[in-house]
């Protein structure tokens, strides 16, 4: 890579080719992923001076000094031509690396999306815990932000968000919208959500639920009449309520139950699938509306027999991970390779298609 390459080169080569990431790594030339594919530069390998100078020159003197204590950052980029871009500095071999995520500049609407109808019926609860779940780079945060677009859209309340970091700047609408971003405004999101509760907030959109302290608060916030929205790395909407449930010890758990079960309004757990052509990616996802039986389901904690109420409440709209992907798939828009390695249960989805042998 050339010593002179400047941050903001790279920034612009991400939006001319519509890349979602870029990643610099010392001994390979810059990569970008393009619709889910990782593409190298033909250029020469970055080095680690190079990578650092491109990690460090842009940091605040308070940036540099939580880099230092944490040996991690993630911080939020706005260029006034090009957006906003979430750019992470992590070290490997003692360097500094970066992966840099290319930030939506406007929000697309549900059905480009590939959403759920039901969801919109869900932002209009006026007080719960809806859960955006699934692994990195899967559109949680798109999902997040569209659903805060809606309610600012619709409703004349207050919304207060707490980011890591801002991805997506809403401007007032309806609502009056307070985004917040951790290391910037807030030192945790746990000491920033107790503090918005503060603030009067109507709406509460929450980046991401990393430990027993937010989860904590997010559930009394939702049980004392605020909508509350969140991220967790999860994989499905059973692995969500054992994960939730699993971050407290044993003699609260039972009381975390009974909230999930009071609260909960709703769980949609995501996946971005590469097309057939690999020139897009499609959201296939699971959904969980939740109704008077799955909330007797909760009470019980037999987290399994969620997988059967989704099943059961399809005229509601709900649905399971693999019937998303069976529509994917008939629709022609993924591979049969692509439904089977990401389906919940592979061997129904072969005898479904009469494709066991293979």
């Amino acid at each position: 890579m050339n010593s002179d390459i400047t941050l903001e080169q790279l920034l612009y080569t991400a939006r001319r080719y519509n890349a979602s990431d870029i990643h610099l790594i010392a001994g390979l030339p810059p990569a970008w992923r393009v619709n889910g594919d990782i593409i190298l530069a033909e250029s020469s390998p970055c080095t680690a001076e190079e990578l650092s100078r491109l990690a460090f020159d842009t940091l605040t003197p308070v940036q540099r000094e939580m880099f230092d204590k944490d040996m991690a950052l993630c911080y939020s980029l706005n260029h006034e031509e090009l957006g906003r871009f979430r750019v992470s500095i992590y070290l490997r071999n003692g360097k500094p690396e970066l992966a840099i995520r290319a930030c939506a500049n406007q929000l697309r609407t549900r059905a480009e999306l590939g959403l759920p109808e039901k969801l919109d019926t869900l932002i209009e609860r006026p007080s719960g815990l809806i859960l955006v779940t699934g692994p990195t780079g899967s559109g949680k945060s798109t999902t997040l932000n569209y659903m805060i677009d809606q309610i600012n859209s619709r409703r004349r309340c207050k919304i207060s968000t707490l980011e890591d970091p801002i991805e997506f700047v809403h401007e007032h609408k309806m609502a009056l919208v307070v985004q917040q971003e951790l290391y910037s405004d807030v030192p945790s999101f746990s000491s920033g959500l107790l503090h918005i509760l503060r603030l009067d907030p109507d709406v509460i959109a929450i980046g991401e639920m990393r430990n027993m302290d937010t989860i904590s608060t997010a559930l009394t916030a939702a049980e004392t009449g605020h909508l509350v929205i969140a991220t967790l790395h999860t994989s499905s909407v059973v692995n969500t309520m054992e994960r939730i449930v699993g971050v407290f010890p044993p003699e609260q758990q039972a009381q975390t139950i009974t909230q999930l079960a009071n609260s909960l309004q709703g769980v949609l757990t995501q996946q971005l699938l590469p097309s057939i052509d690999r020139k897009r990616r499609y959201l296939a996802y699971e959904f969980l509306s939740v109704d008077g039986a799955s909330r007797n389901v909760m009470r019980d904690g037999e987290w399994h027999k969620l997988y059967t109420q989704i099943e059961l409440g399809s005229k509601q709209g709900m649905c399971t991970m693999d019937h998303s992907l069976a529509q994917l798939y008939e629709q022609g828009k993924i591979s049969y390779d692509t439904l089977l390695s990401n389906a919940t249960y592979p061997d129904t989805i072969r005898q479904r298609y009469n494709r066991s042998g293979i």
